[in-house]
This record gives structure tokens, sequence and C-alpha cells, in this order.
């Protein structure tokens, strides 16, 4: 019933476990600190606040990337910076979250 719904409202589903299969990155917006307090093996830390100086760096990546914070707030804000610039990226939403699915 639900990809019924997803299906009729024209609702996309992100598998990001390929997404990370195929070689995205994954970067993480919360500061120094948070990041440094847990955060999934691999991933950049790029603090929301800074992402702006980034974008250039990451358009040298040439890679899909999935954005993620504590919450997905933050992860919102940079998903949009980021889309602005030209860049394929994803929500990922908080990075607990992002990681099982990863796994």
């Amino acid at each position: 019933m639900i990809e019924f719904i997803k299906k009729i409202f024209g609702i996309k589903t992100v598998d990001f476990k390929e997404l990370v299969n195929n070689g995205a990155v994954i970067i993480d917006v919360r500061s120094p600190m948070e990041f440094r307090s847990g955060n999934i093996k691999g991933s950049k830390n790029y603090p929301v606040e800074s992402i702006r100086s980034k974008v250039a760096d990451i358009k040298k990546l040439n890679k899909p990337v999935i954005t993620v914070c504590l919450s997905g707030g933050r992860s919102g804000m940079a998903k949009n910076i980021l889309k602005s610039a030209g860049i394929e990226v994803y929500n990922g939403g908080p990075w607990t979250s992002l990681q099982s699915k990863i796994r």
C-alpha cells in the first residue's frame, strides 16, 4: 500500500546503500566535536557553516553526495546549498539512521 501511495504522489525512495556502493561521498555537516563523538566510517566532516566554501572541492570529487547530521535539519540545509551549486546530493538525515541503512 505504501509503495502505491508513493507512486501516486511521485515520491521516490532513495537506495542509500546502492549510492554508497557506487561511490557516493557521505558528508557529515555537524560540528567537529559532534563528528568526533561518532560518525560513519569514511565520511567527511564539513560543518554546515563552512559548506559554501567547500563547494569547489566537493564538485571536484565528481560523485553523488549524501549529507548527514544529528537530526536531518542541517543536512537538509547543506543539501539545498550543494544542489543549488549543481551537485547531485541526497539528504541522508540523521547519521545513525543512514549508518543502519548502508550496512
